[in-house]
């Protein structure tokens, strides 16, 4: 009896705003809800750096109100690297840390292919004046040049959990696809020698499983970064082995692994951001 209630009081209210979309009044209704939800914003201030970021859903304000507690070893990495430096933020999202590096005077390079986050991306880029500071890559890195599909667990504004060329997730188990995106994976080394994008000095990844492919397919380019924080999964043996053996042949070495407390149950529970760095 609920379920059928509950269906019935779907079907009047899809009946309803349909009904009201066709009219003009109802047209415009729409359009300044729509316009009212996509001009919200909040206002963050850490540590003297002050950002504004797009709010347009839950996600996206749960990211911007917990923008310094979230990940504050992100942060705290992001402090160190010098003005003027080159970082690649891989798997930028909407670009929390891309607009906080920029504005610290660091140089990024924000890859994100997913359609729904660039929307955001954008937006946050725009709203903290930093197009001179930030560019974006709208394509997924992976190990080679390739054509596959972007596989994503949510289509959603700062949505996360999608993967490329893999139908796992973070944790190397089979994920729940809702949309499959057909696009073109690029390596780090076709980004450089192809698209002309400069070297990085410093590299922040976190794409939710493949992370090893794309260090794989960067070696050229890795054994010239100074420093470089990696989110892995350490029961995802496939992916934390290959990255560790690759990151130590390119010289570098392991500083430390963290997460939050928040982090420690569920199925974050296994992932840290992992800081690397070539130590003099």
């Amino acid at each position: 009896m609920k379920q059928k209630l509950n269906f019935f009081v779907k079907f009047v209210l899809k009946s309803f705003f349909s009904f009201i979309s066709s009219t003009k009044v109802g047209s415009y209704i729409n359009e300044v809800i729509i316009n009212d939800v996509m001009n919200r914003v909040l206002s963050v201030n850490h540590q003297g750096t002050h950002l504004i970021f797009s709010t347009p859903n839950w996600i996206t304000k749960w990211r911007a109100e917990t923008f310094s507690d979230k990940e504050p070893e992100t942060l705290e990495w992001i402090d160190e690297i010098p003005k003027r430096s080159v970082l690649w933020d891989i798997g930028a999202n909407v670009g929390l840390y891309t607009c906080y590096a920029a504005k610290r005077g660091v140089k990024v390079f924000a890859f994100e292919p997913s359609v729904f986050n660039l929307e955001i991306l954008s937006r946050n880029i725009f709203l903290n004046n930093l197009t001179e500071q930030v560019t974006i890559v709208p394509l997924p890195l992976t190990d080679k040049l390739t054509f596959s599909t972007l596989n994503m667990g949510n289509t959603n504004w700062g949505g996360a959990l999608s993967t490329f060329g893999k139908e796992y997730g973070h944790d190397g188990k089979p994920m729940d696809m809702v949309f499959k995106l057909p696009t073109i994976g690029l390596s780090m080394v076709d980004a450089v020698n192809s698209l002309n994008i400069p070297l990085p000095d410093y590299i922040k990844m976190d794409v939710d499983g493949i992370e090893h492919l794309i260090l794989k397919g960067g070696i050229p380019i890795i054994k010239n970064v100074k420093g470089l924080l990696i989110e892995i999964n350490d029961n995802f043996a496939e992916q934390s082995e290959n990255a560790n053996l690759i990151l130590k042949e390119a010289g570098f070495s392991f500083i430390e692994k963290r997460h939050e407390d928040t982090f420690s149950f569920g199925p974050a529970k296994y992932t840290f951001n992992q800081i690397w760095d070539k130590l003099a």
